[in-house]
């Protein structure tokens, strides 16, 4: 919200979703966008809905359901941004078969049953600021978008200042699946600042572009040395690996990051954190890494309260 509404009163958005459904295609809305925009609509009509739990009783009761997602015929509903890789892989499994979206979720990690570890601690370290924390994500074209995207949204939800600032000679990067993120601010600006917490985002191409950045691999050292916090995810590993950053760390890393690293690699946990540093495994598990980071910060009652806004599965303790 308010982003709902303004979906909602697009009358051409309306036509083309209409036309969708009319013809027995393929449609969906997540989060507010059920009850906000499909129900004025009437799409929702003969169909089971669900939505974020702070719009279910907007829905028609007997068409209501809680579930994380809802597939009614062509329609397809999910609750939040924390249910949002389920939502995804729904689509993958009716367009390509059961296999297809299996196979998706295994690369994705995105799995968040309780048979698996979410995040392990070794050296434990305080990480309290006594303020709201600074946090750097450096960017650069070939990252994983979607790391980026769900680090900002997740930190800035807790009132951490994140600053996106680019390696790249422009503000704005092009990532990994084609999408355009334009940068806070370049590296160079952004490294006139001291930050509570640098964090590297993955993909393989954007890291070699991360690597590249003589002032991002001066900041990084400055960070260690000062004893301040870093971390990264996936291949953002390697480029903490070649600064010498990970030398008698723990960490966590996808199997095809871990084999190139020399540190200690525990396989089981989405994130590990090691005294200052923390990591995780890949593009899956990142909002698992965002809530680690703010219960590091706050507590466990702060990371408890923005998981349940998103409706992202969290441990009760």
């Amino acid at each position: 919200m308010p982003g709902s509404v303004r979906l909602r009163d697009s009358d051409i958005l309306q036509r083309i979703t209409v036309r969708q459904a009319e013809e027995k295609r393929l449609y969906g809305a997540i989060c507010a966008a059920p009850a906000v925009v499909l129900v004025p609509w009437g799409l929702h009509r003969r169909k089971k809905i669900t939505c974020h739990p702070s719009f279910i009783g907007d829905l028609p009761a007997f068409r209501a359901v809680e579930s994380n997602v809802q597939v009614s015929g062509e329609l397809t509903t999910s609750r939040g941004p924390g249910t949002t890789f389920q939502f995804a892989l729904s689509f993958v499994e009716q367009l390509f078969g059961l296999r297809a979206a299996e196979d998706m979720d295994k690369i994705l990690m995105a799995q968040t049953h309780d048979g698996l570890e979410r995040s392990a601690e070794v050296n434990e370290l305080e990480w309290s600021c006594g303020r709201n924390p600074d946090v750097l994500i450096p960017i650069a074209n070939g990252c994983e978008e979607l790391e980026i995207i769900i680090l900002v949204d997740i930190l800035r939800r807790a009132k951490i200042n994140v600053v996106l600032a680019s390696v790249e000679k422009y503000p704005a990067v092009l990532g990994s699946q084609r999408m355009k993120i334009v940068a806070d601010k370049s590296i160079m600006s952004a490294s006139d600042s001291i930050y509570d917490l640098i964090i590297l985002p993955g993909g393989p191409a954007g890291a070699e572009q991360l690597h590249r950045s003589r002032i991002l691999k001066k900041l990084l050292k400055q960070q260690m040395q000062a004893g301040r916090m870093y971390g990264g995810v996936c291949s953002a590993l390697k480029v903490l690996q070649q600064e010498g950053l990970l030398e008698d760390k723990t960490v966590t890393a996808h199997h095809a990051v871990a084999s190139e690293l020399t540190c200690q690699v525990i396989d089981q946990p989405n994130v590990v954190i090691d005294g200052n540093l923390i990591t995780g495994k890949g593009l899956g598990t990142v909002v698992d890494f965002a809530l680690a980071i703010i219960r590091k910060f706050f507590g466990h009652g702060r990371a408890k309260a923005v998981a349940n806004g998103i409706v992202f599965e969290y441990p009760k303790s």
